[in-house]
């Protein structure tokens, strides 16, 4: 039996996205279009990238400009859109600190959401999630290359993070893809890398990009960059955006995305499609 999923890129639901949730009858943030993709699909992942609480400041962290802190109806925004497991791994998790993140893993389950890529462990944080439909499992791990001050570590929740930047894959990294290979019927990598607002995947990308393939990864899922790149049989480097309240760069054009559409069935993928989405300030 065939099966789609669909892939969306850096979810944003904070600040002005927030403020349209927070309101006593918000205006919808996403079209009937868009809606009606998502709703076609059997499974819905999305890279979350904000926390989901009403606990705590923003971190102090050196160099970093951007917080990110969406209110707690924002999990069932996205339950009633249809996500069913979001990646956390990603420079934003941990904006408001780790009691925050732990209140977005439990904002999200008690709106029916898995998620995947933090946790209170190094070892929960890295643990892959597997999803079933349509008779496959479907195994999801995901990782991010920064900042490394928002790694999951003993007695101190964070992300799953790797350095991809200086250093080659991480055997703990590429043993988990190994595993899930062996155990399900399709690997999904979901990786946080490289700076924002580039045109292309940068060099430590391309080089890490094969290396999860190789591991045993159908499908490696990049973000990070808020604009859709190239993509590959196997890899799909940039997903863009998916919302936001972010200024438009006019040769870049961030406002304008892609939400992914894969069939696949118990020997692979069948068939990629590419649906073209339009980002207006809290609305796609």
């Amino acid at each position: 039996m065939a099966v789609t999923i669909a892939l969306a890129g850096d979810t944003m639901l904070g600040r002005g996205v927030a403020e349209v949730i927070a309101h006593r009858r918000p205006r919808p943030l996403f079209s009937q279009a868009v809606r009606n993709a998502v709703g076609a699909s059997d499974l819905f992942l999305l890279n979350l990238e904000c926390c989901i609480s009403d606990r705590d400041t923003p971190v102090d962290l050196p160099g970093k400009a951007f917080f990110f802190r969406a209110p707690p109806r924002a999990a069932g925004v996205l339950a009633e859109l249809g996500a069913n497991a979001v990646s956390l791994a990603n420079n934003h998790a941990l904006d408001y600190g780790p009691d925050a993140l732990l209140d977005t893993r439990l904002h999200l389950a008690r709106a029916g959401i898995r998620t995947v890529g933090a946790g209170a462990t190094p070892e929960e944080a890295r643990a892959p999630l597997v999803l079933e439909a349509g008779g496959l499992r479907i195994g999801v791990v995901a990782v991010t290359d920064h900042p490394a001050e928002f790694a999951a570590a003993d007695h101190r929740p964070g992300v799953a993070y790797a350095d991809l930047w200086h250093e080659d894959v991480h055997t703990w990294l590429t043993d988990t893809i190994g595993r899930l290979a062996r155990t399900t019927d399709m690997v999904l990598v979901s990786v946080h890398w490289g700076p924002n607002m580039t045109a292309r995947p940068v060099p430590h990308v391309r080089r890490a990009a094969p290396a999860l393939t190789a591991a045993g990864a159908d499908l490696a899922i990049g973000h990070s960059a808020h604009v859709f790149h190239g993509f590959t049989h196997h890899v799909l480097y940039d997903l863009g955006d998916f919302i936001d309240d972010y200024a438009v760069h006019p040769a870049l054009r961030n406002d304008l995305g892609l939400l992914w559409l894969v069939t696949l069935d118990e020997h692979g993928p069948l068939r990629t499609e590419a649906v073209p989405i339009a980002l207006d300030y809290c609305h796609t």
